[in-house]
């Protein structure tokens, strides 16, 4: 006899916190302060909450969109959908109306959880979003007195009052669907990645690992990334597998809130873009007695990689391990993670080693295959110099888009990452950039990220983004876009020098313009292809400096 063959569904992670740790807390961030629940409290709603959506004829397979901050009620509908079969469609709420008129028509989602404060976004859409027959309000304080012409609209804890605090969640295959988050594609219009119980269920797993992110129940982790975002990276289904202490900053994400709500709920462990980061080292760096964070450990920071300078900074001032994160919404999202101590021959290393390393993309999760590719795909070696476009698979990433086939971005069972790199002697996977963010100046690729990680580390330089601009000698030319520091002094002429310590006299950039602030996309990344347009429309003529 063989092992007992029963479905990897997610049902079978998400009671188990509330049932080891029922006290742990769901803390939630409000107008005037915090909203504290327990874990045994969460779960019993969540379980009306599948009640509440089975009473409105949600079942097996049909999409709840939610448009929502990071809060206990989007926790909620999360445990709620996955127990109960359904696909909780994650919806960007930075992105247009126009685009979620289309993401909510593709997936067809019969009913959408929103936010109070998100309903004017919401009523843009009114009669254009045939399939929604309700909406659910979760209201929260300065949000009370709620209108929408939304059809068919209920208070959330209207909804769920009196529910039964037991479902029976289904067995259901374990290929079934889980969730579906939409990428927004550079071109056309955004793309549905639809994840499996199975391949969250292997997720999970994996991001708990000690070599992983390590997460434990012995944590209080604040979900900084966004929950519409590549399913916050996982972590609230490791969350409440493990029941560690989960602080979640709902609209609040100015540094100093975020600061105050880490500082006071003990925060051990965030995850968050390269950006939060950067604000939060601003705020320590102006108020360093306020500020102390005595219990963070470490950080996890993705959707864009952080500069080098500011993984060392967080280790030298705050003794806090960076963990940089490299994945996609196709990847669902974890691929690899470099972390200060990766092997048991990184013990050996010096400070300096260490950071080379972290500065990484990282080394390759458990049950993830990664390679590099010529134009023609074949396979490059790991040797660190040769440098190709980045392919992967594996049991939690993407085989097709949801009802959009995209045969050029799979190549037999592998994902077409758009991304270009090396692999190295150590199996570390190194980010050259996006294939479409590498400049091409007479034949000669310059790495915009590598540029832009060497302009942030000089003092006073807040953020750096490198584009292209077009240039009739050389096909293309970096120019540099900056924001500064506040009260900092920098000269255009101080940070070209500072790239010529690194880089050649070729690869320098043309001009370098300072900004106020630089586009973000809904992800949280630079915008690159928004600031790419702004210089083009300024009308903006590179000097031919390289004669």
């Amino acid at each position: 006899m063989g092992m007992q063959n029963s479905p990897l569904l997610m049902s079978r992670l998400i009671d188990r916190g509330a049932m080891v740790s029922p006290d742990a807390e769901v803390v939630t961030a409000t107008e005037h302060g915090v909203r504290r629940q327990t874990l045994g409290e969460i779960r019993d709603r969540s379980h009306q909450l599948a009640h509440a959506l089975s009473d409105v004829g949600i079942g097996v397979g049909d999409r709840v969109g939610t448009l929502m901050w990071n809060g206990n009620r989007h926790l909620e509908a999360y445990y709620a959908t996955a127990g109960m079969g359904a696909v909780l469609h994650t919806l960007n709420l930075r992105l247009s109306a126009g685009d979620l008129e289309y993401i909510i028509n593709h997936a067809q989602d019969k009913v959408i959880i929103a936010d109070a404060d998100m309903l004017p976004l919401l009523d843009q859409l009114a009669g254009k979003i045939p399939t929604v027959e309700r909406v659910i309000v979760a209201t929260e304080e300065g949000f009370e007195g709620w209108t929408t012409s939304a059809p068919d609209p209920v208070d959330y804890e209207a909804f769920i009052a009196g529910k039964p605090t037991q479902f029976d969640w289904p067995q259901i295959p374990e290929d079934s669907p889980l969730g579906l988050c939409y990428t927004s594609g550079t071109t056309g219009n955004p793309k549905g990645v639809e994840y499996e119980h199975r391949s969250q269920f292997l997720h999970t797993l994996v991001i708990s690992l000690t070599d992983s992110m390590a997460l434990s129940a012995t944590d209080s982790l604040c979900e900084i990334v966004p929950m519409f975002h590549a399913m916050s990276w996982g972590l609230p289904w490791a969350a409440l597998m493990l029941g560690c202490k989960q602080v979640l900053p709902h609209r609040f994400m100015d540094p100093e809130r975020l600061a105050q709500l880490m500082r006071d709920e003990d925060v051990t462990i965030s995850a968050g873009v390269p950006t939060i980061w950067q604000g939060i080292k601003a705020l320590v760096e102006s108020k360093p007695d306020e500020f102390r964070f005595e219990k963070l450990e470490r950080l996890t920071c993705g959707g864009s990689a952080p500069p080098p300078s500011l993984i060392r900074w967080f280790w030298d001032e705050l003794n806090v391990e960076m963990i940089q994160g490299w994945g996609m919404t196709e990847t669902s999202p974890l691929a690899t993670l470099s972390r200060r101590i990766a092997k048991r021959s990184d013990l050996t290393l010096s400070d300096d080693e260490r950071f080379e390393n972290v500065a990484k993309a990282g080394q390759i999760m458990p049950g993830i295959e990664i390679g590099i590719f010529d134009e023609e795909f074949n396979r490059l070696p790991n040797d660190g110099e040769a440098v190709g476009e980045i392919l992967i698979r594996g049991p939690w990433i993407c085989r097709e888009y949801y009802r959009n086939p995209q045969p050029d971005k799979f190549h037999e069972d592998w994902l077409v990452t758009g991304d270009v790199g090396t692999i190295d002697k150590g199996q570390y996977l190194i980010i050259s950039d996006r294939s479409k963010d590498l400049i091409k100046t007479g034949g000669e690729w310059i790495s915009s990220v590598d540029m832009e990680n060497h302009i942030v580390a000089l003092e006073g330089v807040a953020q750096a983004c490198v584009v292209a601009q077009p240039h009739p000698k050389w096909d293309e030319r970096p120019v540099a876009v900056v924001v500064l520091a506040q009260g900092a002094g920098v000269t255009p002429e101080q940070i070209i020098r500072h790239c010529g310590e690194t880089f050649a006299k070729w690869q320098l950039p043309d001009d370098v313009i300072f900004v106020d602030s630089i586009p973000m996309t809904g992800t949280g990344k630079m915008d690159k292809k928004v600031v790419r347009a702004q210089l083009e429309s300024d009308g903006y003529q590179l000097p031919d400096l390289r004669g």
